[in-house]
């Protein structure tokens, strides 16, 4: 018979997985919803024109959400318990929304040509910058300047209305108004959760033992 051996796993180590795939988790959700309403923001763009498709809807924004959702809520997680190497790799995960749509066919000669699909670049790469500036972390001048550029690239996004949808979405409108600060939030709330991969690591001290302390050895005669 041949000998197997079993690895126990401490009740410590075991809540900390537990509390890792929770934070994931909870980051995946956050991503599908705030895709679901940033395809809501669209709609309002576009108006009676917005097209709904598996591909389009589910592939190509739901899903990226996902997954930069739960890339970033891997971040935090490991975050909290003191950093791993190469784990602020993950500050990347804005980057599926630039990505996702240009898998479509016919997306990368679109926006050759037509332009089209360079609104999901301009946010994968707001949350870059933005969450860049907003960490605290790294050289002031470059935080400036990715905050500039991200404040900018806002800014543009909540002026989109009028020039996509006309006078209807226009800033004196109360429903134009309202979609501006809907794009600019949305933004916001990317570059927030892009921060997460910058932010210091939470250090982690030896283990506190569980029980009444020992008593005190006696000192040597």
């Amino acid at each position: 018979m041949s000998e197997k051996t079993f690895v126990q796993v401490s009740p410590e180590a075991r809540h900390a997985r537990h509390r890792s795939a929770a934070t994931v988790a909870a980051g995946v959700i956050c991503g599908i919803a705030w895709a679901a309403g940033l395809r809501g923001y669209m709609v309002e763009l576009a108006g009676p024109a917005s097209a709904f498709s598996w591909w389009g809807t589910f592939g190509a924004i739901l899903l990226p959400g996902a997954v930069a959702g739960g890339l970033l809520g891997w971040a935090e997680a490991l975050r909290r318990a003191g950093g791993r190497r190469g784990w602020r790799w993950l500050a990347l995960a804005p980057l599926a929304f630039a990505i996702a749509p240009l898998l479509m066919p016919g997306a990368v000669e679109a926006l050759l040509t037509q332009g089209l699909g360079g609104g999901a670049i301009a946010v994968a790469l707001t949350g870059l910058g933005g969450g860049y500036a907003l960490s605290g972390r790294g050289p002031l001048w470059a935080r400036l300047a990715c905050g500039l550029v991200s404040a900018a690239l806002t800014a543009l996004l909540a002026l989109t209305g009028p020039g996509i949808a006309g006078p209807a979405l226009a800033l004196t409108e109360p429903r134009g108004a309202w979609v501006a600060v809907l794009g600019a939030s949305f933004v916001i709330v990317l570059a927030l959760a892009s921060s997460i991969p910058h932010r210091p690591a939470i250090p982690h001290g030896p283990p506190i033992p569980h029980g009444p302390p020992s008593p005190d050895p006696a000192p040597a005669a």
